[in-house]
């Protein structure tokens, strides 16, 4: 089992980078709360299940995605305990069959590794490159769970005020869908 802090309501006394600072400056400035907890580097959803229970809120699971040509790239936010098919993921677009990015396009695009891209990572994204697609079964509960960018911060934070306050902030307008 990995390790998982207790939570905090506080950032960071020192930042990963750029983004990392961007993140909790912005939660800040927009008076949005958090709790917030320290981990091992966590990777997969296996290893988000100490930090959702130390959270009390699921941990959502976040894909960057893109076309074969790779010229349309997909930020999908889904439960973590719905298996991804990339078949349901294009019907519900109404697209051709979609593929994961790759890691060295997750950083340049997201400024995040595997096992890190969040919704906060848009924040990296201000030429709106990548399309924010989000299913609705994953933004149904009181907090949202995710990585801070990093693979070893969590946090859960209001979703109202995720989707009220911090999506506008990104200029990112999200496409909803159910799979």
């Amino acid at each position: 089992m990995i390790f998982v802090s207790e939570g905090f309501t506080t950032a960071p006394t020192a930042y990963r980078n750029d983004l990392h600072r961007k993140v909790y400056e912005t939660l800040e400035r927009l008076s949005i709360p958090y709790v917030r907890v320290d981990t091992d580097d966590a990777i997969t959803m296996d290893d988000c299940v100490a930090i959702a229970e130390r959270l009390q809120t699921p941990i959502v699971k976040t894909l960057l995605l893109c076309n074969r040509q790779q010229t349309n790239f997909y930020l999908f936010v889904t439960t973590s305990d719905k298996p991804f098919s990339t078949k349901n993921f294009s019907h519900a677009m109404g697209i051709s069959r979609v593929s994961f990015a790759s890691g060295e396009q997750l950083e340049s695009m997201l400024g995040t590794k595997v096992g890190s891209a969040s919704v906060l990572s848009l924040l990296h994204d201000p030429d709106n490159r990548v399309q924010l697609v989000l299913d609705k079964q994953a933004f149904e509960a009181e907090w949202y769970g995710c990585s801070d960018t990093t693979t070893t911060g969590y946090m859960k934070l209001p979703t109202a005020e995720l989707l009220d306050k911090f999506l506008p902030e990104t200029a990112h307008a999200p496409i909803w869908i159910e799979v």
